[in-house]
């Protein structure tokens, strides 16, 4: 086809009605290295005269071109409309190259319509009220599906062979081809896939197109804009209540993005029943805090007035009142209620039943979309893995050669290097979590220079602003900020240490990437909160014999009601952080770049930019896809579950937050980046057995939670057992006297010398103060040992831990075992394809080999007998 001919073709007046390519891939590259090609390359339209001299680059792309033309793909130039220094080549694949490679490739098209009867669910007339309008985007029709094969080309469903491959299985089968051909031999080993390319700029981007703009419908209402369709009906903010088209998505983009926003949107489903329970939980806490009478005593000021603490550090605290806390109780009464404990345990149902009814759901998932034998007959090696076999090995199993990219010591190596590595960014960040600690002793000091220094001192901001609060807000932003620099770092460490480990197929590669991932991200993101709730204030001693971090710094302490408030507001802080940087990285950026692209694009030229160079001014997508995504919800998954005992609101959060995310990550990949390369995808991959690893965790921390940061149990056990006779002076079960009895007497005479405080006290003649634990008073004869109540608790709290786990554990078992993986519907149209799957491709190859096979005796024995008639006459 001649340029001239191609610029007319090309250059309409309205871009909506340019030829449609599904399938299509383009390459942009630099007109610098490229000059005149003539035989079997395409033509780039370089006079004689231009010629520059053939470089390196420039016999790799000819011969990949020339190969890609070789193996049935036809090639188009085209040069940019805004900058001639850039040609574009535009790959299409015709029918008989589809036809070959959905063999080679295992793709399963359909047979046949189902003709299984459905039963429609007494919920549906609800769903409907939040499905997209069927007149707007029509439903797909349901086929059984089977391996495609040439040979039974006759036994499919083709009414069209225009629609027959949809674009997601064409720009697959494409991307296949493009991975796979040979641009170059060196040392006998050949060099071969766009991503080579690519990564050494001989190439600038390659990528499919989208069908047309995403905010101009199509004209022809029998061949609807996809991408139109999808920006209404799905990524626009109003559509934020209906249903995901999930379908339209997954032909349009794929089956791995599919199964994401359908993970995504289950998900999000499932936690609006966890966000209405955590809401009552903490509207029952809400409106039971005024009766809570520990913290009645504490705002008392003939109770918690006449209370004055010791001093939290050495020398430079001093003694402070009880009453500077009178806030804080009462937001802690909030949340350390018997709401909370109610939510815990409901939680630990919950995230078995979201992870059984997903496994029904994803099963059902896999048979509509054929990726249920995907695995076993259409993942493939990657090429990088291809590109390094130079060893030859004999397989055990075939007994025939097969060549690896390494031998079983170079396996080990590299085995030992990748965990070598992980283990050290793991203790870098314990390092930077230890910092963060010394970092909380050492400030403390400085707040706690402006405690006030006399009983009747009521400033407002110290009301709120006490000095473990200050420090633990200023501690938790810069906790957050460490993460986000240590997750940028990592984040690249991670793709090289898996580049190196070299798994064979793209799903070993990202299940490799995603446990170094998340690994390092769970230590970055809760190392903090597991401090906050399970070491912190727990090995602190008493003021007359402190604990040192270091041997210099003095342990922190809890408030008078413990840490759960701090570990409440570290959540708050971190959850809410994350959820803003992300979406700045993910909407905002994009957004900003594109706009200074289409500023740029506009001042240069004025002329109609075609399809293909609009798509290459979008973003690209990275090399990982959606995995960020993956990633960023299971690490809010863990939040949701690990710390829920802490923060009954966080699932209220998290559906907030996800009714966005789903809106804009479809936003972002409809509007603002190009068209990610379809892939298959039979399930969620590694973070399936990552979060029923977090489940499964999420029991403990939450009956630790409990036990060991609230102030539960200690209440508990007063009530039932020290708040009456023999232990008590109250005649009846009472929360009265609770404060005064769970804090311990010290005689300031008793301090060292080391940790007295400098200043001289305040409050008089008093020769005591008190602090947070059940230890016996001076002049008992255990002085400052441990007393009665302390074993008590421990074992109370010992007790509940186990009882809790087991409870929950049996029920979560015992709901695993009821509901089964996948349901009998599903079951029956699997069975229904096999059976219909044996008999139009097997049964009838036979009966068809019979006929003939009969025909040829037939046409023997009538020859026999003529040969055989004369001599018998």
């Amino acid at each position: 086809m001649q340029a001239e001919t191609q610029d007319v073709l090309l250059e309409v007046e309205d871009e909506d009605e340019e030829e449609e390519e599904d399938g299509e891939v383009v390459l942009e590259e630099m007109e610098q290295t490229i000059i005149p090609t003539y035989g079997t390359a395409p033509s780039y339209g370089t006079a004689p005269d231009q010629q520059k001299p053939r470089t390196p680059e420039w016999r790799k792309r000819q011969a990949y071109e020339s190969n890609l033309i070789s193996n049935g793909l036809q090639l188009e130039a085209m040069r940019s409309v805004l900058d001639e220094k850039l040609i574009f080549v535009k790959v299409h694949a015709p029918w008989e190259v589809l036809c070959t490679y959905a063999e080679v490739m295992h793709i399963k098209l359909p047979l046949q319509p189902n003709d299984l009867k459905t039963r429609d669910s007494a919920f549906n007339w609800f769903s409907r009220l939040f499905q997209v309008d069927e007149n707007i985007i029509k439903p797909e029709q349901d086929f059984f599906t089977a391996p495609f094969e040439k040979a039974r080309l006759s036994d499919f469903y083709i009414q069209d062979k225009d629609t027959f491959f949809n674009p997601a299985t064409r720009s697959r089968i494409v991307y296949f081809i493009l991975s796979r051909v040979e641009y170059a031999v060196k040392d006998n080993v050949k060099k071969f896939g766009i991503n080579k390319l690519l990564d050494s700029g001989i190439y600038k981007a390659a990528f499919p197109l989208h069908d047309c703009r995403f905010n101009c419908p199509s004209e022809d209402p029998n061949c609807p804009n996809e991408r139109y369709l999808l920006y209404k009906e799905w990524a626009h903010p109003r559509s934020i209540y209906k249903l995901q088209p999930l379908d339209l998505v997954r032909k349009y983009y794929g089956e791995k993005i599919g199964i994401y926003f359908a993970w995504l949107g289950f998900y999000t489903h499932m936690l609006i029943v966890a966000a209405v329970v955590g809401l009552a939980c903490f509207l029952y806490g809400y409106t039971t805090k005024d009766n809570c009478t520990w913290s009645q005593e504490v705002c008392d000021p003939n109770i918690g007035g006449n209370i004055i603490m010791c001093p939290q550090c050495d020398k430079t605290c001093t003694y402070w009142n009880l009453t500077i806390t009178c806030e804080s109780s009462k937001k802690l009464c909030i949340f350390d209620s018997f709401g909370t404990l109610v939510f815990a345990v409901f939680m630990g149902i919950w995230v078995t039943l979201f992870l059984e009814f997903w496994k029904r759901r994803q099963a059902e998932l896999e048979y509509e979309w054929d990726t249920v034998e995907f695995l076993e007959q259409e993942e493939h090696v990657r090429p990088e893995y291809e590109a390094q076999c130079t060893y030859v090995v004999t397989n055990e199993i075939t007994q025939q050669e097969e060549h690896v990219p390494y031998t079983a010591c170079g396996k080990c190596v590299r085995v030992t290097f990748c965990i070598s590595a992980v283990l050290f960014w793991i203790l870098l960040i314990l390092a930077s979590v230890i910092g963060i600690i010394v970092y909380r002793l050492s400030v403390f000091l400085v707040f706690s220079a402006t405690l006030p220094q006399n009983i009747t001192r009521k400033e407002a901001i110290q009301r709120y602003l006490t000095p473990q609060a200050a420090t633990s807000v200023t501690a938790s932003i810069i906790s957050f900020i460490i993460i986000m620099i240590l997750n940028m770092l990592y984040e690249k460490v991670a793709i090289m240490i898996t580049d190196f480990e070299l798994p064979r197929t793209q799903t070993d590669y990202e299940n490799s990437l995603t446990m170094k991932m998340f690994l390092f991200q769970f230590v970055n993101y809760y190392s903090s909160c597991f401090y906050i709730a399970f070491f912190k204030g727990k090995l602190v001693g008493f003021p007359g014999d402190p604990v040192y971090w270091l041997g210099k710094y003095r342990n922190e302490e809890c408030d008078p009601g413990g840490c759960l408030l701090e570990l409440t507001m570290q959540l708050i802080i971190i959850m809410g952080g994350k959820a803003i940087w992300n979406n700045i990285q993910e909407v905002l950026l994009p957004w900003v770049k594109n706009l200074i692209g289409r500023y740029c694009s506009a001042a240069r030229s004025e002329k109609t930019v075609p399809r293909w160079e609009q798509d290459y001014h979008l973003q690209p997508v990275g090399k990982l896809g959606l995995f960020y995504e993956y990633l960023e919800m299971v690490i809010q998954f863990g939040f949701v579950t690990l710390f829920v005992a802490s923060f009954p609101l966080a699932p209220l959060l998290a559906l907030i937050n996800n009714l966005l995310e789903i809106r804009v990550d479809a936003w972002k990949i409809t509007t603002q980046f190009r068209r990610m390369v379809p892939q298959k995808a039979q399930d969620i991959g590694a973070w399936q057995p990552i979060m029923q690893g977090i489940a499964m965790l999420a029991v403990v921390t939450n009956a630790m939670i409990i036990a060991f940061t609230s102030d539960m149990i200690p209440r508990l056990v007063y009530y039932w057992s020290f708040s009456v006779p023999p232990y008590g002076d109250h005649s009846t079960y009472t929360m009265k006297g609770y404060i005064n009895n769970t804090l311990s007497v010290f005689d300031i005479s008793d301090f060292k010398s080391e940790s007295k405080p400098g200043s001289p006290p305040w409050f008089g003649n008093q020769t005591t103060c008190r602090y947070r634990d059940f230890r016996y008073p001076p002049g008992h004869q255990h002085q400052y040992e441990h007393n009665i109540y302390y074993w008590h608790v421990i074992a109370a709290k010992l007790a509940f831990i186990i009882v809790m786990e087991h409870i929950v554990y049996c029920v979560k078992f015992t709901v695993s075992y009821t509901i089964p993986d996948v349901s009998q519907k599903t079951k029956s149209k699997i069975k229904r394809e096999k059976y219909l799957t044996q008999t139009l491709l097997h049964e009838n190859h036979l009966k068809v080999m019979k006929k003939h096979i009969g025909k040829i005796a037939d046409h023997l024995w009538s020859g026999a007998n003529s040969t055989l008639r004369p001599k018998l006459e």
